[in-house]
């Protein structure tokens, strides 16, 4: 299971209206190693000042590598997160992830890490399952 979603947040589904705030605060809790992660790259964009930061550090074990994956995977998590954090993420494998300001997404360094290139000069034999 991706998240541990309450009983509350099932009900709210099931009639058509979930708080956003609530399914963030999900996603928190749930994948707390991808959540800290993305929490350091805004703090690095929002509170340093940077454009972009990148976060290069292989998951610890398959349990964190499985929440970053998860909330990368998710289109409506990351979208949550994203929009949580007024970032936009990026991601090229189980250890690579940026964040980008939104004013930054024309920019030289975004379209560098989403490139084909960089996709494929960023894979490395270990990472080959991930």
């Amino acid at each position: 299971m991706s998240l541990n979603v309450s009983e509350t947040l099932v009900q709210q589904a099931a009639a058509g209206n979930v708080d956003e705030q609530a399914f963030v605060e999900t996603i928190r809790r749930s994948l707390p190693y991808a959540w800290n992660i993305v929490e350091k790259l805004s703090y690095s964009i929002h509170q340093n000042g940077e454009e972009w930061a990148n976060y290069a550090v292989a998951p610890p074990n398959e349990q964190a590598r499985g929440q970053l994956l998860r909330m990368m995977a998710g289109d409506a998590i990351r979208g949550a997160v994203e929009r949580h954090f007024d970032v936009k993420l990026a991601f090229q494998n189980c250890h690579s992830l940026a964040a980008f300001r939104r004013d930054q997404l024309d920019s030289a360094a975004y379209r560098n890490f989403t490139s084909i290139r960089n996709q494929i000069l960023n894979q490395t034999p270990e990472l080959q399952d991930c």
